[in-house]
C-alpha cells in the first residue's frame, strides 16, 4: 500500500480524491490537511463518509511526513507553490490541482495568473521546469518519473483531448481553433462566491472571462508543440446550471478534404490505447460521462462549410479533476493506470 496525503482535504477537489482512494486498492489516506473544519472529522463536514472516513481534518503545521509516498494539493492557485519545498526536500512526489506548476516558464504562468486577475509572481519559479503536465493522454512517459505534476485545468482536459488527433496529423489549417465551452457550477469550486449562489445560478446562463480565460494558455502549449506551429484558442466559456459536467465544441478549419468517417477513424486510431477516451458517432452528454474518468468525443465533418466540428464531453470533478490526479497517481507508482478508476458514470 501506498500513503497519500491530500492537503485541502475539504473542497470539492479533496473530497472527490477521498471517495476514489476509499475503494482503490493500492492507495490508503494517511492524512487529511485543511485550512479550517480543523479538529472535526471529514464525515462530520462530509455525512456520506461517516462509517468510511472518520479521520480528523490536521493543519498544515501537523502534518507527518513519515512513510509519505505521494501528496495531492488539492488547493487555490498559489497556495502549492508556498508549501512544496517542504514536500520537494524529503522527496516526496506531488500532484498540485491548481495552475502553480502546469507550465515549465515563468513566462507562460504570468499569462496565466495574469487572466485570473492574479499576482504574476511564482514563488517557487525555479522548480518549474522539473514540473510535468499532467495529461496522461499526452504526458504519461514523462509523468512516469515525475516528482511534480500539475494536474491540468477542466476545460483544458475537455479541448485538448478534442483537438490533439489533428493536431498531431498536422492537419489544422490556420491558426486559430474557436471553442465554446460550457461548465457545471461545481467548476468554481466549494467557495464558489456570491455569484454561483443558487437565485444566480438558477434559469441563468452567463458567458464570463471571454477571450481570457486562464486555461487557453495550457491549451495553447500542448496544441502547439503537438502541431509544430502557433495555435491560438478563441475560447469562449459560459456556466450553465447544472451541478457538474462540461461540454466543449470546437470549430477548425483542415488543410486537406475529409469525410466524416475518415475523420473518426483518425481519432479512433489515436486514442485507440487510451481506455478513458471514447470516441462516439452519437451526439454526447454530460450525463453519459456524470460520475466516471471518461471524455466522450464526437467529430464530425459539416458538409456545407467543410468544416471540423469536434464535441466533447467530461466530468469536471473526475476526468476534469480528481480521477485524473488518481489516473496521475497510478503512474507515478507504476500501477495499472486505470487502478480504482474504472467505473462507470451514473444515471440518471
Amino acid at each position: 500500500m501506498k500513503n497519500v496525503t491530500i492537503v485541502g482535504a475539504t473542497g470539492f477537489g479533496g473530497i472527490g480524491l477521498i471517495e476514489i482512494l476509499l475503494k482503490h486498492p493500492k492507495f490508503k489516506i494517511k492524512q487529511l490537511i485543511a485550512r479550517k473544519d480543523i479538529g472535526l472529522s471529514i464525515s462530520t463536514i462530509f455525512p456520506h463518509l461517516s462509517g468510511y472516513c472518520d479521520i480528523i481534518v490536521d493543519r498544515f503545521e501537523k502534518i507527518d511526513f513519515t512513510n509519505l509516498d505521494l501528496v495531492f494539493f488539492s488547493t487555490p492557485d498559489k497556495a502549492g507553490m508556498t508549501i512544496i519545498k517542504d514536500f520537494r526536500e524529503k522527496q516526496i512526489p506531488v500532484i498540485d490541482f491548481s495552475g502553480d506548476f502546469r507550465f515549465n516558464s515563468v513566462s507562460d504562468y504570468e499569462i496565466y495568473a495574469k487572466n485570473k486577475g492574479m499576482d504574476t509572481v511564482h514563488h517557487s519559479s525555479e522548480l518549474l521546469h522539473e514540473s510535468v503536465y499532467g495529461l496522461a493522454e499526452k504526458n504519461r512517459d514523462k509523468i512516469k518519473n515525475a516528482q511534480i505534476v500539475g494536474n491540468p485545468g477542466c476545460f483544458a482536459i475537455s479541448t485538448i483531448l478534442a483537438s490533439l488527433p489533428v493536431a498531431s496529423n498536422n492537419l489544422i489549417e490556420g491558426s486559430t481553433i474557436i471553442c465554446d465551452g460550457k461548465t457545471g457550477v461545481s467548476g468554481a469550486g466549494r467557495s464558489s462566491g456570491e455569484s454561483n449562489l443558487y437565485p444566480q445560478r438558477y434559469d441563468n446562463i452567463n458567458s464570463y472571462r471571454e477571450a481570457h480565460h486562464q486555461h487557453t494558455v495550457e491549451v495553447e502549449n500542448i496544441l502547439s508543440k503537438e502541431a509544430n506551429k502557433k495555435i491560438n484558442l478563441l475560447f469562449i466559456p459560459q456556466i450553465v446550471p447544472i451541478n457538474r459536467g462540461i461540454m466543449t465544441t470546437l470549430y477548425m478549419d483542415l488543410n486537406k478534404k475529409l469525410s466524416t468517417d475518415e475523420i473518426y477513424e483518425i481519432f479512433t486510431k489515436y486514442y485507440q490505447n487510451d481506455k478513458f477516451v471514447k470516441i462516439t458517432q452519437n451526439s454526447p452528454g454530460t450525463s453519459n460521462v456524470r460520475g466516471s474518468n471518461r471524455c466522450l468525443i464526437k467529430p464530425f465533418i459539416d458538409k456545407k462549410t467543410g468544416k471540423l466540428v469536434v464535441i466533447s464531453v467530461i466530468d469536471n470533478l473526475l476526468k476534469g479533476q480528481s480521477g485524473n490526479a488518481i489516473q496521475n497517481a497510478n503512474i507515478m507508482m507504476g500501477f495499472d493506470e486505470d487502478l480504482g478508476i474504472d467505473f462507470n458514470g451514473n444515471y440518471p
